[in-house]
């Protein structure tokens, strides 16, 4: 089992920054796929970032590279979501996921957080 909470959203003006954070706890090594997801109103979950815990791999959605980045802080057991140059279609519920291998995390990951949000004006 895996417990995941998130903290870091809040509102931004376009152009800005934010950072959020998942710090997980029970096992989190038995499902090392971590990342993040979005939901936009009435829509299905979306990944926006991965990465392996354990061998440092990681993904990002294509809407997202070069503005987002994920990274991983063992002590802590805490994967971060640094998000710049947003954008109002970033804004959305993010939800931070774990997942024991890519099959499950492509599928849908078994553990998630409560959620985030994140809002972005222009």
């Amino acid at each position: 089992q895996v417990q995941l909470v998130e903290s870091g959203g809040g509102s931004v003006q376009a152009g800005g920054s934010l950072n959020l954070s998942c710090a997980a706890s029970g096992n989190p090594y038995s499902s090392p796929f971590m990342g993040w997801f979005r939901q936009y109103p009435g829509k299905e979950r979306e990944g926006v970032a991965r990465m392996h815990i354990g061998r440092g791999s990681m993904d990002y959605a294509d809407s997202v590279k070069g503005r987002f980045t994920i990274s991983h802080d063992a002590a802590k057991n805490t994967v971060y979501l640094q998000m710049n140059s947003l954008k109002p279609e970033d804004t959305a519920m993010y939800y931070c996921a774990a997942a024991a291998s890519l099959g499950d995390w492509l599928r849908g990951p078994k553990f998630w957080g409560q959620g985030t949000q994140v809002t972005v004006s222009s």
